[in-house]
């Protein structure tokens, strides 16, 4: 029997606020994003992300199976919901996380 390889490619998750939120709002979902993060931060995934500087927009990559990359858009989505925005692109560039996950 031969192994399947699992191919691992690089995602970004785009946020960007909806119009006319409020603070309570945010701190509704930020617990729930949290979890998601640590989450995939136990199972031994590595995901960077940070604010753009006009305090709307957000940006996370990651390395994921295909599967897997809409699962977290699906939890995502759900945690966010009514609050952000969220699109996920395949990111067609060097797989970096792969390459610092091995060190």
């Amino acid at each position: 029997m031969s192994q399947t390889e699992i191919i691992k490619t690089p995602w970004v998750l785009v946020s960007v606020l909806k119009e006319n939120i409020q603070e309570k709002d945010l701190s509704r979902i930020t617990p729930q994003i949290k979890n998601l993060i640590d989450e995939w931060h136990s199972a031994g995934k590595i995901m960077w992300s940070g604010p753009f500087d006009d305090n709307k927009t957000a940006m996370t990559v990651f390395e994921a199976t295909e599967q897997e990359a809409k699962n977290l858009l699906s939890k995502y989505g759900d945690a966010c919901s009514g609050v952000l925005e969220c699109y996920m692109y395949k990111w067609d560039a060097m797989p970096v996380l792969s390459l610092l996950s091995k060190n």
